[in-house]
């Protein structure tokens, strides 16, 4: 039988265990602070995120982004119909594709199957002062045009839309992984005390929308108060976020102060990180009854402001999320993910593309219009783009249509000090693999940290013996070319 002293020590040893695993990371990275600016630099700033429930230590330098709206295009919208011409593919349209593209490929549905040209469906138009090339569906895009780094030169590593969003959102195929909006609300907190710090939004329209699972904003390893949450697009935006009838908010206040108090009581003895997160989500759920409903009130907002965006309040379109999405932005939200299902354009190119287009690209120009009008898209990150790209081939579903692709594709970045009006990278002539300044999903991540502050190297968590972060231990370059 254990001696008392014995049993204390191993008790006390399994305790350190359990709550250091983030712990270690967060004082890792403290002892790893100041690239670029000093501790005092930054917080005379204004943006330590120990302030603001961040880790201390962080940002590592001067950060030129606040926030980060994510348009996610869910599905893989064709770059060979938005902002990718490539004349060749034209001129070979209905001819065999060249096998010395394609040999050893990867291919999703066309495997076996005889791989003919699809040129362009569309025509494509220069906009703005450096003529940036956008297709005639998209023709709210070229009015942004000298706001919008498009990066052609995508790639990705994983050909099935399930697992390829999987790793567009945290950088690694397998599942359990901190999402990227987690890790940014792990890292540098929310400025909103009264709504979550990761907000995710999904609408609907165009050819089979896939679906999107909770696991794609899930906080993985990290405390689970920094998952996202996701707020209904119509209907109650956030399930039970009003009182039972007959319960007041005096009731419901006492009733998170009783919980919150057996729960502390109980954590002075298992000192359980968890338990922690019950009860901010407690507090949190409180506060969203008030902060929820006011926020999803648009009667305060002007009407040219409503037509502007083309929103009708509660109709659950991406019009309507993209309005909210400045309305979250605003109240210090720090990461807003939005998903606009229907890009899947295995068949019937030119019709979902209409579809798709009418429902997104006028709403897309109002939301970076409206912030850069507010003054703040200079400090807000806007990202747009799908989980991969399609095919230079035809795949004939219900009409042309394209396969899923991911040797080239492409997306685009604005605001939080990203130059604009630029093109960086290409793919090659018939738009089948990037060939000119390639970018990695994982390289889209570090930008994204660096903009906002953090080293993406020096990012990490221990968790099961290893040392991770959103960027993995592969090479991974910041696209230093595109910062302003």
């Amino acid at each position: 039988m254990q001696n008392n002293s014995s049993f204390e020590n191993q008790l006390n040893r399994r305790a350190f265990l359990s709550q250091s695993g983030v712990g270690i990371g967060a004082a890792a990275l403290a002892s790893l602070m100041g690239d670029g600016a000093s501790a005092a630099e930054i917080s005379a700033a204004g943006v330590s995120a120990s302030q603001f429930g961040g880790l201390p230590g962080l940002p590592h330098h001067l950060p030129k982004a606040k926030r980060v709206i994510f348009l996610c295009m869910a599905g893989g919208p064709s770059h060979l119909e938005t902002f990718d011409y490539k004349p060749k593919l034209a001129e070979m349209d209905g001819k065999p594709m060249p096998e010395s593209f394609t040999t050893g490929q990867p291919i999703a549905q066309l495997q076996g199957q005889q791989l003919k040209c699809l040129g362009p469906l569309t025509k494509f138009k220069q906009y703005g002062e450096n003529g940036q090339t956008i297709s005639d569906y998209l023709p709210w895009h070229g009015k942004m045009a000298d706001d919008l780094c498009i990066i052609k030169s995508m790639v990705t590593e994983q050909i099935n839309h399930d697992p390829a969003h999987t790793f567009m959102n945290t950088g690694s195929a397998v599942s359990g992984r901190p999402s990227m909006g987690s890790w940014v609300n792990y890292g540098l907190g929310s400025e909103s005390e009264n709504l979550p710090g990761f907000v995710v939004m999904s609408s609907v329209g165009g050819r089979n929308p896939q679906p999107i699972a909770s696991r794609q904003w899930s906080a993985g390893f990290l405390p689970s108060r920094f998952q996202g949450v996701e707020f209904n697009s119509s209907g109650d935006p956030v399930h039970y976020v009003r009182n039972p009838q007959g319960v007041s908010r005096a009731q419901q206040q006492h009733l998170i102060e009783t919980v919150r108090g057996l729960d502390q009581h109980r954590n002075q003895t298992v000192h359980n990180p968890e338990i922690d997160t019950r009860i901010a989500a407690y507090e949190m759920a409180f506060k969203m009854q008030m902060s929820v409903p006011e926020l999803m009130d648009v009667s305060d907002e002007p009407q040219h402001v409503l037509d502007m965006y083309g929103a009708t309040p509660g109709d659950g379109s991406y019009a309507s999320n993209c309005l909210l999405a400045r309305r979250l932005a605003e109240r210090g939200v720090r990461f807003i993910h939005l998903y606009h299902r229907g890009w899947d354009h295995h068949g019937g190119l030119e019709k979902y593309m209409d579809i798709c287009c009418g429902l997104t690209d006028k709403p897309t120009w109002a939301l970076l219009t409206d912030l850069k009008q507010r003054g703040m898209l200079e400090d807000t990150l806007i990202i747009w783009g799908g989980e991969f790209g399609r095919t230079p081939m035809f795949q004939g579903k219900g009409g042309a249509g394209r396969d899923h692709h991911i040797k080239g594709f492409s997306m685009w970045m604005a605001g939080g000090g990203i130059k604009g009006g630029i093109t960086h990278g290409n793919t090659d002539e018939l738009g089948y693999s990037s060939v000119e300044n390639v970018v990695h999903v994982r390289d889209l991540h570090a930008t994204m940290l660096h903009q906002l502050g953090i080293r993406h190297d020096r990012f990490r968590v221990k968790f099961q013996g290893l040392d991770l972060g959103l960027t993995g231990v592969e090479e991974t370059h910041v696209i230093k070319d595109i910062i302003a």
